[in-house]
């Protein structure tokens, strides 16, 4: 099921409660929107990384419903499920009987070890070269059969990493996509593969040995009648390496790119990217691990789309839209020189309604498939007491909505803008067109669907003062114009 509309990216419970209330939400006041990425739902949803390290991967947390629910989601509608490639939790069976029994389990081999990676030994040079997006050392201490032997670990310490050559790794991972591809999934996300290959001598991420497996993984994806979706987090010439490979990618230089455009109206990198960037791209300007500028950066040598003095302005424009809690809750990983992602809102960050429907207006009309986080769509601000709460800089944009609050946010000039601009985005006819984008001046750019009888443009222009989008809709001899959130929130009609 494919469809050319936008997709919703949220936490069953935090939209809805669990899978069954998600679907009468996505039934009722998120009808506009054609998909669903829920993320983890696996047992347990709510462990040391909010379901992305999961104890039981082939299993819904009951608490949430069931694998029925998950189908009665995608009877709707498209559904888009992540596949945690690089490791599980250290409370799984497979690690627990792994630990007990050693090489006598039948998952010996299935979980990475550090003289797996370094069988001669590593030395500091090979060691401190391994990419992490974490501060700290890759690997943790656990007792294996009686045994201290270092376990790899790239996120955290309870997620412990798969050694995904080995024959047991790889028939794990066939458990969890035929359990995914039965309950009706259509799209699986291959969550943190760019750390999957551990190779010494390189970093380690997104490597040739990388890309290597992504193929082949998507290989039995697509065996089971699955399209894939790559998540990574990295120079914009990586996207273009992967996409070739994969289904879907992700635009994470994008939000970034607007971001910088935004400061003092310089759409040179923008207009630069969207000359190159992938078609089959999943367009997003947030998720729930904030909001990405890496991406859009220079790396290894490489020249970025915008330079380090640039992506460091954007940080500091951020914590000024957020009192400076931007810099507290995000967090810089080890031999970094500064974050990989914003922890706050987009709405926060951009402070200003109508520049931010413009941003929404910019992702819609790009080629690709729309992405909208369910924070971003309901115009949340950072949940700063969620932030003080778990210590989770992420957390500050995974706020759990009550139906009051729901229906309180639906009810609000922004969100509704965005669901009308999701309705153009499903159902207007120019979208099975052609697509244009032309700088129109300094900072304004257009974008423009259009076929023989219809046609949608959107003037923006990212300068300050002057940034509302301007919609012109045409189609069955009528034009309509639509100018800012107060046109597109109005009642249709």
């Amino acid at each position: 099921m494919t469809t050319r509309g936008v997709r919703l990216l949220c936490y069953a419970d935090r939209l809805g409660g669990d899978l069954r209330r998600l679907g009468e939400v996505l039934d009722g006041p998120l009808a506009d929107l054609a998909g669903v990425h829920v993320l983890p739902f696996y047992t347990p949803f709510d462990g040391d990384d909010a379901g992305f390290d999961p104890v039981d991967h082939t299993r819904v947390d009951p608490r949430l419903g069931d694998w029925r629910d998950l189908a009665a989601l995608g009877a709707r509608r498209e559904v888009t499920a992540d596949l945690i490639v690089n490791h599980s939790s250290h409370l799984s069976p497979e690690f627990l009987d792994w630990c007990e029994r050693g090489d006598a389990s039948p998952h010996a081999g299935m979980f990475l070890t550090f003289d797996r990676v370094f069988p001669e030994g590593g030395d500091e040079a090979g060691i401190t070269a391994f990419y992490r997006p974490r501060p700290g050392l890759p690997f943790t201490p656990y007792a294996v059969a009686g045994e201290r032997r270092l376990v790899w670990t790239t996120f955290m310490p309870s997620q412990v990493d798969l050694d995904v050559t080995h024959p047991a790794a790889l028939a794990y991972l066939d458990r969890i996509v035929a359990a995914l591809a039965g309950a009706g999934v259509d799209v699986v996300r291959l969550d943190a593969v760019g750390y999957a290959v551990k190779t010494p001598g390189s970093d380690s991420f997104m490597t040739d040995a990388t890309l290597a497996f992504v193929e082949q993984l998507t290989a039995r994806l697509r065996a089971a009648g699955l399209r894939v979706l790559v998540e990574v987090h990295a120079h914009h010439s990586l996207q273009l390496a992967i996409a070739p490979l994969v289904d879907l990618v992700y635009d994470f230089a994008l939000p970034a790119l607007l971001l910088h455009a935004l400061g003092d109206g310089d759409i040179d990198p923008l207009m630069r990217w969207l000359d190159i960037r992938p078609r089959n791209a999943v367009t997003v300007l947030d998720t729930h691990d904030g909001i990405g500028i890496i991406d859009a950066g220079p790396a290894a040598g490489l020249d970025g789309l915008i330079g380090e003095d640039e992506m460091r302005a954007i940080f500091a424009r951020a914590a000024v839209a957020t009192d400076g809690h931007s810099d507290l809750a995000s967090v810089v990983p080890q031999w970094a020189s500064m974050p990989h992602q914003i922890n706050a809102t987009f709405p926060s960050v951009v402070a200003d309604d109508d520049a931010y429907v413009l941003c929404r207006a910019i992702q819609f009309l790009l080629p690709g498939e729309p992405q909208v986080y369910y924070v971003g769509l309901l115009d949340g601000r950072d949940d700063r007491a969620r932030f003080l709460a778990t210590g989770q800089g992420r957390e500050v944009n995974r706020h759990a909505y009550t139906p009051e609050e729901l229906h309180e946010a639906l009810d609000r000039p922004v969100p509704r803008a965005i669901l009308a601009l999701a309705r153009l985005r499903r159902d207007h006819p120019a979208f099975d067109g052609t697509f244009s984008a032309t700088r129109t001046g300094p900072s304004a750019l257009r974008l423009e669907w259009a076929t023989a009888d219809a046609r949608l443009t959107l003037d923006a222009d990212l300068a300050p003062g002057a940034r509302v989008a301007v919609l012109t809709d045409e189609r069955a001899g009528e034009v309509r114009v639509l100018r800012g959130v107060a046109d597109l929130a109005a009642p249709a009609g």
